[in-house]
């Protein structure tokens, strides 16, 4: 069951038609906006354009295009943004319709009001309602620190010289900005509609009508789209991993002491020379595992969230998947059957750990550099929200101990990098359909289980 089950209480579609010029965030917001809904079980899915016209591009033999495609003059390009435009829509009906979608993201510039008629016609026509999302940016230093991260990731300028890239994508906007109608509640009064002024230095809402978009408006009023790091670790080894017991609040072993004052050079190594003086801000749980863990760090700011305690095994804490397999056979292969959703005697699920994971995620969006040192289950949602992991293979990722992972949010994909301590530590990893722990090659979650180790970039 979701843990918002909008559909069936509302039985609203939405489309969150995304507005604004280029290097303003749209494609970052749209894809934060499908993770989290995603990641709450809101089926969603964004449609992006720009993809439609690069491949329409590359069926007509086009190369790589220069600014002067998106002059409105232009009848060639015109003619290739209409058609992209309009297989985006198609591709959009079809999936509420045939895979029941329930929001939908349009991820263009959408900058005139003629071109929003004609989206509006089109959802209202299919039962679909629309909400505007205009990301208006004045700020220059915000634009021109999008257009570094537009420049090195968008696939118009793969291969380009970045001054030439620079250059072109400035003279994009400036041919944009000659037709650009911001969203007006005079003028738009009948349409329902978010504008973030420069992110969110001021927020206008206009028409939120459904608590579907309450939820977004809430989530997008958190965010913010300037670069940043997000460092994730497990604690160190602990004296229960080393003898297979879950829960509990045990300490460290002698090898997770030395992995805690090996973690801050792990992080200055990551941080690289130029950002050596980065301030992050260091977030553990209540146990003391993960207190133990951070207490090297020689950052100011920590914070204990309970939120971030690990996944709670009710009757079976402190206890070894071997002796849960012999007291409750049932059990244990019920949770093997459907992990995500399997909720310990007493104790949670990980849909559980979702459900008391949104605020953090929230405070999370807001904040800019950050070290979460937590717990296994805690650490595969977090990192299946920021990624998109589907849920059933959540549950079943590997994130070994004594290793750093570092996400970097951009507009066209999540950059993952990892660092391991030279220290050995046990695996806590424990494959379906055995109580033994370790991972073996040939196992059958073995393809759920390397999602972070086969993906450094992810979509």
């Amino acid at each position: 069951m979701p843990v918002y089950s909008i559909s069936h209480v509302e039985n609203v579609r939405v489309c969150v038609v995304m507005v604004g010029l280029p290097a303003r965030g749209k494609s970052l917001i749209a894809q934060k906006i499908v993770r989290y809904l995603s990641w709450l079980s809101i089926k969603s899915k964004c449609f992006n354009v720009g993809t439609y016209r690069r491949d329409l591009q590359k069926a007509a033999d086009i190369g790589n295009i220069t600014a002067d495609f998106f002059d409105p003059n232009n009848p060639d390009g015109m003619h290739f943004r209409r058609q992209a435009i309009d297989l985006a829509l198609q591709d959009m009906m079809n999936w509420f319709l045939d895979e029941n979608g329930v929001v939908g993201i349009l991820d263009a510039t959408n900058s005139t009001r003629d071109r929003r008629n004609r989206i509006v016609k089109v959802l209202r026509e299919n039962l679909i309602e629309p909400i505007f999302l205009e990301s208006f940016c004045n700020d220059q230093d915000l634009v021109l620190q999008n257009i570094l991260d537009v420049k090195t990731t968008s696939p118009d300028y793969v291969g380009s010289d970045l001054q030439f890239a620079t250059e072109d994508f400035l003279k994009r906007i400036e041919l944009y900005e000659k037709n650009y109608e911001t969203m007006d509640v005079s003028i738009d009064a009948n349409l329902t509609f978010i504008k973030l002024v420069n992110v969110n230095s001021q927020i206008i809402l206009n028409r939120i009508e459904s608590y579907l978009e309450s939820r977004i408006v809430y989530y997008v009023m958190n965010l913010h789209i300037k670069p940043r790091s997000i460092y994730l670790s497990r604690h160190g080894e602990s004296e229960y991993n080393l003898t297979g017991q879950i829960g509990g609040d045990s300490n460290l072993s002698e090898r997770g002491w030395r992995y805690a004052k090996k973690l801050p050079e792990l992080v200055l190594k990551s941080l690289g020379e130029e950002n050596k003086h980065t301030n992050l801000t260091v977030w553990t749980s209540t146990l003391a595992r993960t207190q133990q863990t951070s207490s090297f760090l020689p950052y100011k700011r920590k914070l204990q969230w309970k939120a971030l305690d690990e996944l709670d095994a009710g009757e079976c804490d402190g206890m070894t998947y071997e002796e849960i397999e012999n007291q409750f056979p049932e059990d244990f292969k019920a949770r093997d059957d459907n992990k995500y959703e399997y909720r310990y005697r007493g104790g949670e699920s990980y849909r559980d750990i979702v459900i008391r994971l949104e605020p953090i995620i929230m405070e999370l969006e807001r904040q800019e550099n950050i070290l979460i040192i937590t717990h296994q289950a805690v650490l595969r949602c977090l990192y299946a929200y920021f990624m998109n992991v589907p849920q059933e293979e959540s549950p079943w990722m590997s994130i070994p101990l004594h290793t750093l992972i570092k996400l970097e949010p951009r507009a066209y994909h999540t950059v993952v990098s990892r660092i391991k301590a030279d220290i050995p530590a046990v695996s806590t990893y424990k494959e379906k359909g055995t109580s033994q722990l370790g991972e073996q090659n040939n196992s059958t979650s073995s393809k759920s289980r390397d999602i972070i180790n086969n993906s450094d970039i992810v979509p």
